[in-house]
């Protein structure tokens, strides 16, 4: 037999066998893809307990970094996150530095990156430390240990939790479909956290947050949903799914015994935490609208027990490495003739927002 006809299937043979070990150590690690990871999205091994192991063991290293943390939160609000997966805290910041705060975030112009997801456009900036020197009032946020705090706990990191300026844009992009995040699901296999500090009021034509209450708490029931997802994997009918982000069907619910999700109309300056292995979505809205808060974001690697350290210089690290990322994406999609997922944007500023509004 000739040998050219056989050199792409020993080139993939050999591409395969070099990328073992990253499949074989992402079995450890944040990755939670069935259909990018054979190992991950094997229905042999995952019959076999591999992907409800990773859960359980996930979340177990997650309560024992809670408990060393313990001291970071109030017992109140620990039982009130421990039993419905979310907090909302009113009137966070006194009105005076809640007004300085917002004057700030409105008026900055840093780099903005835009994910279109369906007809919602998102924006966000970082607030990384460069960004903190120009921006008193989301510096002196950010170092509110009522605000420090909560987070670092919720996250289970004592190294604090990704923070953007960040606008949803419901309705401002056309041609795009449905938006997934407006279906219940869950992000990941294990605990994660997101904040929003409400920089606007979000009633419910502003698309709120919602949060399907208990759905963080890892029953019985809930594992057998898990087993019964990573078992089919890679023939999920949703991608989302496939690449490891649940989605939660209204049959689904009912079975595992759940409420219907909760949506959390607030008002401007309320902060919302929640865990996002929870089902939450951003509620459906007819018509444009906007709502601008400052977020945070953390999913950090779920099998290491150690909480780590808050220190400046890992922040500083941290932020430069998602500096590094989002250009190398942007490098790679140009090459390909297309944009990042997160792509630079010129956003209209705020007379979109205001005549949304805002």
């Amino acid at each position: 037999m000739p040998v050219r006809p056989l050199l792409p299937h020993i080139q993939r043979l050999v591409r395969g066998l070099a990328l073992v070990p990253v499949w074989l150590a992402q079995v450890f690690w944040v990755t939670k893809s069935f259909e990018r990871n054979p190992i991950l999205g094997s229905s042999t091994l995952n019959r076999l307990g591999l992907h409800v192991t990773r859960v359980v063991l996930a979340h177990g290293v997650t309560r024992l970094r809670w408990l060393l943390m313990a001291p970071l939160m109030p017992a109140a609000l620990k039982r009130q996150y421990f039993k419905d997966g979310y907090l909302v805290i009113p009137d966070f910041l006194p009105r005076d530095e809640f007004a300085r705060l917002e004057q700030e975030v409105r008026g900055y112009r840093g780099e903005v990156r835009e994910c279109i997801q369906g007809d919602t456009q998102t924006h966000r900036t970082l607030l990384d430390p460069h960004a903190l020197d120009d921006l008193p009032a989301c510096a002196r946020l950010v170092a509110n240990r009522a605000y420090r705090h909560p987070l670092q706990w919720t996250a289970s990191r004592f190294g604090l939790p990704m923070l953007f300026i960040e606008e949803v844009r419901n309705g401002f992009a056309q041609g795009g479909g449905e938006d997934p995040q407006k279906n219940l699901h869950a992000d990941t296999f294990h605990p994660t956290m997101k904040a929003w500090l409400f920089i606007d009021d979000v009633p419910a034509s502003r698309g709120p947050f919602s949060y399907v209450a208990g759905s963080n708490r890892l029953t019985w029931k809930r594992l057998c949903w898990q087993y019964q997802q990573s078992v089919r994997g890679r023939d999920l009918p949703d991608r989302y799914a496939r690449r490891g982000s649940p989605r939660l069907t209204e049959t689904d619910r009912e079975g595992l015994g759940l409420p219907p999700a909760t949506r959390l109309d607030v008002p401007r300056n309320t902060l919302v935490i929640a865990n996002t292995f929870g089902f939450h979505a951003r509620s459906a809205v007819t018509g444009p609208s906007t709502r601008l808060a400052v977020y945070a974001d953390s999913r950090t690697n779920p099998f290491n027990p150690w909480p780590g350290v808050d220190l400046p210089l890992f922040n500083r690290l941290k932020y430069a490495g998602m500096r590094y990322l989002r250009r190398r994406q942007d490098r790679r999609a140009a090459a390909r003739g297309t944009v990042a997922s997160w792509h630079l944007t010129n956003p209209r500023g705020n007379e979109d927002h205001k005549a949304a509004g805002g």
